[in-house]
């Protein structure tokens, strides 16, 4: 019987780099990505291609790693907005990953205030 497989996801080069004391550079995200990826890591999330140009530098440049592969994340698209004319959706299209990781928000808070859109 073939034993269950966990998948390992890292998420520190997005959500590590919100901390108010952190800012990684292009270059510190490639030697944190060799880093995870000589750990064994299998997803390795890069951050989010559109949203400042740091991500767009580490994207347009993603270091080859031994094991990981890079995922990218993203947004729904935005509201009043097609999906073809999405530019964060078309950024996950274009950020050369084999997997993406798109989070909706849902909660009634982050429609009326975020996205400011009704619930209906």
């Amino acid at each position: 019987m073939k034993k269950p497989r966990v998948y390992l996801y890292d998420s520190t080069l997005r959500d590590g780099a919100q901390t108010s004391t952190v800012n990684f550079n292009a270059q510190d995200k490639v030697k944190i990505s060799k880093m995870l990826d000589g750990l064994g890591i299998d997803y390795i999330e890069g951050g989010w291609p559109g949203a400042n140009p740091t991500d767009d530098e580490f994207f347009a440049n993603l270091p080859k790693l031994k094991k990981s592969q890079f995922s990218a994340f993203g947004m729904t698209r935005r509201p009043n907005s097609s999906a073809a004319n999405d530019a964060g959706l078309n950024a996950l299209t274009n950020a050369d990953t084999k997997s993406v990781c798109i989070v909706g928000k849902t909660w009634d808070f982050h429609l009326t205030n975020a996205l400011d859109i009704s619930e209906a």
